[in-house]
């Protein structure tokens, strides 16, 4: 416990700690006031990388007396925004208006908005004109000092900004709260040093740093001794892992440091770029008996042309050789990926070199994505695509997703296949719902009872993207 008769530490982190003891009397006495506890809602817009954040802060706000609760009329609402798309910042305007309305109700209501929407100057002055009623503002970098951003708006009237453009910090043993108990998302890196002309999240996230191979595998016991069964590394290109360290290290060894890991059943990571994953790391996933068989490989275009202007640092060939030996050196492997439709300066001949490459991968399922102009980048300067015809191209690279994909998954019916049971289905309290090793849903008759436990499932009928199936007594 830290002593706040005492100046705040300057290290973390132990400054964090001190704050959180010094919000932890903020909340207990407007808690006392109120005859109540203090709730608290966090809504997580994005990705993996958001969703472990918004982990990191219930971790905090469960220290420090709020309750976590899933209705936004609450008396502190978090967004963990996401900025990849233009539609996830508008549907962040949308909800805020309807925010207000409950602030007007609860005098004690707090709002704050964080995450990579935030790193956008734009953003932060049309919050700042816009939504006055808005608290509190951080952005990616200083997630880790939200116990004493917490403190700043105990203590201030008016909104608080707390925005940093860059950091090569990275502060370790700060509270997280799992959403499940069984898996966990682990970063083993922040950043991104790709600049893909089309992507935000370099300038948003900053560049690429990796955690300390000893805190990784520290943090991951822990949570095995927890009953984690599961882990997800992540990392914009967790490939790059590793480079910038004092003691250089690979993924791929940093893969093989986790799978001797005792108790730990399965490692999933994300994601990987096709430009540098190497011949080790197809070699470390080959004779791994706990790296699942399922790999991200995102495309983002089959033309060569596109794929330039996009700066993603490889052809079409390349790619389709890459896909080539990974099918055949893991011939179980699960390959999926992103597909970006109407890109600038895309036709329809361009569009066919993307239908050939699905064909001829044959992903177990695709991510397609029409482009979206984020201001900032080099493609939003770019030649843009008629909306039209960008929505027809988009229908036939959907269509061809969908037929070889179903062609795919379904290659395993009738077999039984190890299934980590996740949750009880949500369209039927009488089915279970669990993932097998490759990603792929199954749905088959079951309890709470299994939530969290490696069953084996007989894969009885197969469902486009899922299966139905029965468990099978070993």
């Amino acid at each position: 416990m830290s002593d706040l008769t005492v100046q705040a530490p300057l290290e973390e982190p132990a400054r964090q700690e001190y704050f959180m003891e010094m919000a932890k009397k903020q909340v207990a006495q407007l808690s006392r006031e109120l005859g109540r506890p203090l709730t608290c809602c966090i809504n997580t817009f994005g990705c993996q990388m958001n969703a472990r954040d918004s982990e990191k802060l219930v971790g905090i706000l469960e220290k420090v007396g709020y309750e976590i609760i899933e209705d936004e009329n609450a008396d502190f609402v978090i967004y963990n925004t996401c900025t990849v798309r233009d539609n996830a910042n508008q549907r962040v305007y949308g909800r805020l208006g309807v925010l207000n309305g409950y602030k007007r109700k609860n005098p004690h209501m707090k709002i704050a908005l964080c995450g990579c929407m935030m790193q956008e100057p734009t953003v932060i002055e049309k919050i700042k004109n816009s939504y006055r009623f808005v608290d509190l503002i951080f952005g990616t970098h200083n997630i880790f000092k939200f116990a004493e951003l917490l403190c700043s708006l105990f203590e201030n009237e008016g909104m608080v900004i707390d925005i940093w453009k860059d950091t090569d910090k990275i502060v370790e043993d700060l509270p997280v709260e799992r959403k499940y108990s069984f898996k966990s998302g682990i970063n083993i890196m922040f950043g991104c040093n790709n600049f893909c002309s089309y992507c935000i999240v370099p300038y948003v996230r900053g560049r690429e740093r990796s955690r300390n191979p000893k805190d990784i595998i520290r943090e991951i016991e822990g949570l095995v001794a927890d009953g984690v069964v599961e882990i997800m590394l992540l990392g914009q290109n967790v490939n790059s892992y590793g480079k910038n360290l004092e003691e250089p290290i690979t993924f791929a060894q940093l893969l093989q440091d986790v799978e001797r890991i005792e108790g730990l059943e399965r490692i999933r990571f994300m994601t990987s770029h096709p430009k540098d994953l190497s011949d080790e790391l197809i070699e470390v996933m080959k004779h791994s008996k706990k790296i699942c068989r399922h790999l991200h490989l995102p495309l983002q275009s089959g033309s060569t042309k596109i794929l330039t202007a996009m700066n993603r640092r490889y052809t079409k060939e390349q790619y389709l050789e890459l896909a080539e030996k990974i099918r055949k050196e893991i011939p179980d492997m699960a390959i999926t990926t992103d597909i970006i439709v109407g890109f600038p300066g895309e036709t329809k001949e361009d569009v066919d070199e993307t239908i050939d490459v699905i064909r001829r991968v044959k992903y177990d399922n695709a991510f397609t994505f029409i482009y979206s102009k984020r201001t900032g980048t080099p493609a939003a300067a770019m030649e843009q695509v008629p909306e039209e015809l960008v929505k027809e191209q988009f229908d036939r690279v959907l269509k061809t997703v969908q037929e070889t994909a179903r062609e795919q998954v379904s290659r395993y019916q009738g077999q039984i296949c190890d299934v980590l049971v996740e949750e009880i289905n949500e369209n039927d309290s009488s089915l279970v719902t669990g993932r097998m090793s490759n990603n792929t849903l199954v749905h088959f008759p079951g309890d709470i009872s299994l939530v969290g436990k490696l069953v084996n499932v007989s894969l009885d009928e197969c469902h486009g993207f899922y299966y139905m199936g029965h468990m099978v007594r070993s």
